[in-house]
C-alpha cells in the first residue's frame, strides 16, 4: 500500500493558503506590505494548484500558464513596491488610507 503525496494533498494545502491569503486581505488593511504579500501567497496557491493538475492529468497547458501568471505577479510586485516607496516619501507613512491623499 502507496502513502505518497497526491492530487488531495496539494489541493488541500493550496485551498489553505488561498483561505489564508484572503483572511491576510480582509484582517489587514492597513499596511500596504502586508496587501502585496497577502496578494503573492494567493496567487502562488492558484499556481500550486495549476501545477498539480497538470502534474497529475499528464498536461502541460497548467506549468505554461503558470509562467504567465509569475510574470505578471513580478510585474505587480515592481509596481506595487515603486507605488509604496512613492506614498513613503510623501506621506512618511505606508497606510492605505493615506493613498486617496496622492489624487492628483
Amino acid at each position: 500500500m502507496s502513502h505518497g503525496i497526491t492530487l488531495y494533498h496539494f489541493l488541500t494545502l493550496g485551498g489553505f493558503l488561498f483561505a489564508l491569503s484572503v483572511v491576510g486581505i480582509f484582517l489587514n488593511r492597513r499596511n500596504l506590505i502586508v496587501l502585496l504579500m497577502s496578494i503573492e501567497l494567493m496567487l502562488l496557491a492558484v499556481n500550486m494548484n495549476f501545477v498539480a493538475f497538470s502534474h497529475y492529468l499528464g498536461d502541460m497547458a497548467g506549468q505554461v500558464f503558470v509562467f504567465f501568471i509569475l510574470t505578471v505577479a513580478a510585474a505587480e510586485s515592481a509596481i506595487g513596491l515603486a507605488i509604496l516607496v512613492v506614498l513613503f516619501r510623501n506621506r512618511s507613512t505606508i497606510a492605505v488610507d493615506e493613498l486617496d491623499s496622492l489624487k492628483g
